[in-house]
């Protein structure tokens, strides 16, 4: 089977099941390289410098971001920043690993400056019901956030059309597969 190494880009609404698609993928499909993000905010519990983050200082940070080290880059809800790093992406491409890097839509548009060539998946919830249900079972933010949230979720369902190709997560495992799928497609 031909495998093609160009990097897919995994963006959409908050609470559509990036991550939970992304976290199947890790599990089912080791062929597949997942971006490792970096970050200025401190560890949790747990977490794994260069698993779950590339944990760095601000300088370190700004000092990469400078030099054009990052695909991707921002400081989010006025305190930490995340980018996502340039070179492990270049060497999973060149290894001919099959990169995956799930991101927001804010994300995606700045990938999409820096990396044209690469293949932007929109994952869709099934409706709009069905996406705010899944904000609200998370139970993870206020009824403020929430609001807020699933006012910046009708402008990121907006933009699908900037994306090459939609799938709607109606089904995790099912949604993982037709994106693995397309990731071993040549001409994706």
């Amino acid at each position: 089977m031909a495998v093609s190494a160009r990097l897919v880009v995994l963006a959409g609404p908050t609470a559509v099941g990036k991550g939970t698609v992304a976290a199947y993928i890790r599990e089912h499909y080791p062929e597949v390289w997942l971006s490792v993000s970096a970050t200025t905010r401190p560890p949790r519990p747990g977490e794994v410098d260069g698993v779950h983050y590339y944990f760095m200082t601000d300088d370190e940070f700004a000092e990469m971001a400078a030099n054009g080290g990052f695909l991707e880059h921002a400081i989010v809800h006025g305190r930490a920043s995340y980018g996502t790093p340039k070179a492990p992406v270049e060497q999973a491409i060149a290894d001919g690993r099959l990169p995956l890097l799930e991101i927001d839509l804010q994300g995606a548009r700045q990938v999409k400056q820096n990396a044209p060539d690469a293949f932007f998946v929109f994952l869709a919830p099934p409706s709009w019901d069905e996406l705010v249900r899944r904000l609200v079972g998370r139970g993870t933010e206020t009824p403020e956030e929430r609001e807020r949230r699933l006012e910046t979720a009708k402008v990121e369902l907006a933009a699908q059309s900037e994306f090459d190709h939609v799938i709607v997560n109606d089904d995790v495992r099912r949604a993982s597969e037709e994106l693995v799928s397309l990731m071993r497609t040549p001409e994706h």
